[in-house]
């Protein structure tokens, strides 16, 4: 029965004992410890190593960050470090782009390589570029000369990073736009199309001349025109557009008149038809006038045989001076 008891106590010992040590072990990394101690960096157990641990910091990666700065030959401090691994930063990519700085001497501090980190920028990415230039294509600029010849054109833009103006800077998309708008301002205010075709180099002079890498994060080192193609005859396109409406609008005002001419025909029928009957409602009083004569007494029976025959012969005298259109003519 002892037996049994010292054999569990044992046990329970032994288990605790490997608890405590891993316990310790996580909160006091001994060999990160002895790893800096070897590479030249001092590095306190309780203050730092412990003290990460608390403020809930992989002590491996500041470690080896403040190791692979040392032996660069930069001088970080490790609660800087902290500080912006706590602020969500990379630490690695910090301390990566300070090295590449400090060989290819570009005047980089920690304090601005953080807060191009911070800013969301790759900061190593832009050290880079910054020593190796990058290339970015524009895609196909389409743009009219002023003799309606349509041009599309490709340019490759040479940028590296600008350090001072990295953060707050605008990005490759604004200098995409501004060198398409000046392509689109060059060749409009070329007088032929032939000319740009001739001397492609001038749209890379005006476009580099008007400093399109103000506030953005990149300086333009080089505007180079990579293909120019000619395009649609967009001038001539549009006098046929012009023309086609011009006669569109001239068929419309010939069919208004056309219809004005043809309101004012019936309008001039109406009227003479509203004369003929007002001449013979006056016809029709003649014969009631000299019934209302004879009846008066102021027309007698001879009067009125004389009126038949001035009549008759009136008659016969336009007879004469008209005749018909059937005897007008020979062979008739």
């Amino acid at each position: 029965m002892e037996k049994e008891i010292f054999t569990g106590l044992t046990i329970f010992f032994i288990v605790g004992a490997l608890i405590f040590l891993m316990f310790f072990l996580y909160f006091v990394p001994v060999g990160l410890w002895i790893t800096a101690l070897s590479s030249g960096v001092k590095v306190r157990i309780f203050k730092d190593l412990v003290g990460m641990r608390l403020r809930k910091i992989n002590p491996h990666v500041i470690v080896r960050a403040k190791i692979t700065a040392t032996k660069a030959g930069i001088e970080v401090e490790i609660p800087k470090l902290e500080a912006h691994m706590l602020a969500g930063g990379n630490v690695d990519k910090v301390v990566n782009a300070l090295i590449s700085a400090d060989k290819a001497q570009l005047n980089l501090t920690f304090e601005r390589a953080t807060a191009i980190d911070l800013a969301g920028r790759d900061v190593l990415e832009a050290v880079k570029m910054s020593v190796n230039p990058k290339v970015i294509e524009t895609p196909l600029v389409a743009a009219m000369a002023k003799d309606g010849i349509q041009l599309k054109a490709v340019a490759r833009i040479t940028v590296r990073t600008n350090i001072e103006r990295l953060v707050g800077g605008a990005g490759e998309a604004t200098i995409l736009a501004r060198v398409g708008e000046g392509i689109v301002s060059t060749i409009g205010s070329s007088e032929s199309h032939k000319h740009v075709l001739e001397n492609p180099d001038s749209i890379s002079k005006v476009v580099l001349s008007k400093g399109l890498d103000s506030g953005t994060a990149f300086e333009i080192l080089s505007i180079d025109i990579a293909d120019v193609d000619v395009g649609a005859n967009i001038g001539a396109s549009l006098q046929a557009d012009q023309a086609q409406a011009d006669l569109q609008i001239a068929r419309a005002r010939a069919e208004e008149r056309r219809a004005a001419a043809v309101a004012l025909e019936q309008e001039m029928n109406a009227e003479v038809a509203r004369q003929k009957a007002k001449v013979i409602e006056a016809e029709a009083e003649v014969p009631r006038a000299i019934a209302e004569a004879f009846r008066s007494g102021n027309l007698g029976i001879m009067d009125y045989y004389n009126l038949k025959n001035v009549q008759a012969d009136t008659q016969m005298r336009e007879s004469i001076a008209r005749p018909d259109d059937s005897k007008s003519k020979p062979g008739n």
